[in-house]
């Protein structure tokens, strides 16, 4: 016989926005009239920037020159690429990094879901609940989780995020490996200030800690004293490793591109005490199970730097700000409680009393016809609460936010 990974079969049902398609498809083949409006998955509406497009296809004409085409590309990426995230995400908030420690990829989700594959299955890890379940999936599935009891993984330390705690995780009671921060945060849409951010440096400097610090949503920041970056605390570089996307920021969801930061200073142990440079690690897994990005996407991500091509993505991201504003305006009209949409494209709402995440979102479905994300599809913290995304079409946000309004309880 051929025995498969059983730790896949530790995890409950499907994957969330899997079974979130599911039901819409069901729901669709029943209502076909039904206008349906989705502020569920974090799927961007806008399409690339006339830059980055420009960009782009100067590059698929150099693919098709003998003198200019390119084959394999490095698996870290381009140096033309790195070096303009070196000099504007960093340099530009005197955060002294090198280009080789920034490695450009195909996706933050690849990334925080592969990082796992360079540390022991016996680290133990810390997560926020609720949280973007792909931290937590590929660690089942790595063997570092005992079973699902209860809506909770034995081993894992869960940090909760509640709206007691203003949705900030307190540091662990308990010595953790590697702990999963994301901010600005998916879900609840809150943030973790500068203050906030070096208490968890200092935390893990003391414990011998690492950070895995999810920053796909920086540029949607918008109130001073919110981290854009962990570098920006001194000595994060000796505890932390960083992961930026261009999904959100640039409408690259379906483009594909990326980076990692990881710092050359930072160092794991072997069992027998050690130091590595997970730098070094890191590198060594790419250029073993990645090809690298495709050249005419490095091209256009790299446009993004241009001042043409900030100022095109940033009336982007003002736009999806303004749709998450619509957004709560609809749900305080409609009595209902809600977070976020400050700093981040996602609201985070409390389900009115008598209906859990899913009995809210089949209401929502069936009564308003708009497909949100059930907050328990994050972590047990999340049952009483509902996703909302800020990522639909000026026109298609404002209907939702006047049908949300109309919504009794």
């Amino acid at each position: 016989m051929t025995q498969v990974n059983e730790n896949y079969l530790k995890l409950p049902g499907g994957y969330l926005f899997s079974q979130i398609a599911k039901k819409r498809e069901a729901f669709k083949q029943a209502n076909p009239k039904a206008n349906l409006i989705s502020l569920g998955i974090g799927d961007v509406s806008r399409p690339l920037v006339p830059a980055v497009l420009e960009a782009m296809h100067k590059a698929v004409d150099e693919m098709g020159q003998t003198e200019t085409f390119r084959g394999y590309g490095p698996e870290q990426g381009y140096a033309f690429l790195r070096e303009d995230i070196l000099k504007h995400d960093y340099s530009a908030r005197n955060i002294d990094l090198e280009a080789d420690e920034i490695f450009v990829s195909d996706g933050a989700k690849s990334d925080v879901a592969n990082i796992q594959e360079i540390f022991s299955s016996s680290c133990r890890i810390a997560i926020q609940n609720p949280v973007y379940p792909v931290y937590l999936d590929t660690n089942v599935m790595a063997g570092r989780t005992g079973n699902f009891v209860e809506g909770l993984f034995e081993g894992v330390v869960y940090l909760p995020c509640t709206a007691e705690n203003n949705f900030v995780p307190a540091l662990p009671k308990e010595r953790v490996d590697l702990v999963y921060l994301c901010s600005p945060n998916n879900p609840t849409g809150t943030a973790l200030t500068v203050e906030d951010l070096k208490k968890w440096v200092d935390w893990a400097k003391e414990n011998h800690s690492i950070i895995l610090y999810d920053s796909a949503y920086e540029a949607f920041i918008t109130q001073p004293g919110i981290a854009h970056s962990i570098y920006e605390i001194p000595g994060a570089k000796d505890v932390a490793i960083e992961f930026r996307s261009f999904s959100k920021t640039a409408g690259f969801t379906g483009t594909r591109c990326a980076y990692t930061v990881v710092p050359k200073q930072l160092k794991g142990h072997t069992a027998g005490g050690e130091e590595v440079a997970l730098n070094n690690l890191w590198l060594r897994r790419q250029t073993t199970k990645f090809n690298g990005v495709p050249y005419i996407v490095q091209r256009g991500a790299q446009a993004i730097y241009t001042p043409q091509g900030q100022q095109q993505i940033r009336q982007n991201i003002e736009l999806y700000l303004k749709n998450a504003q619509v957004i709560l305006q609809g749900l305080k009209k409609a009595g209902l409680q809600a977070y976020g949409g400050e700093n981040a494209p996602y609201i985070w709402l409390k389900t009115p009393k008598g209906l859990d995440s899913w009995a809210f979102f089949d209401k929502l479905l069936t009564q308003a016809h708009i497909i949100g994300t059930p907050g328990v599809g994050f972590g047990s913290c999340g049952e009483g609460f509902f996703r909302l995304t800020a990522f639909n079409t000026p026109q298609l946000t404002q209907e939702a936010a006047e049908r949300l309004a109309k919504l009794q309880f």
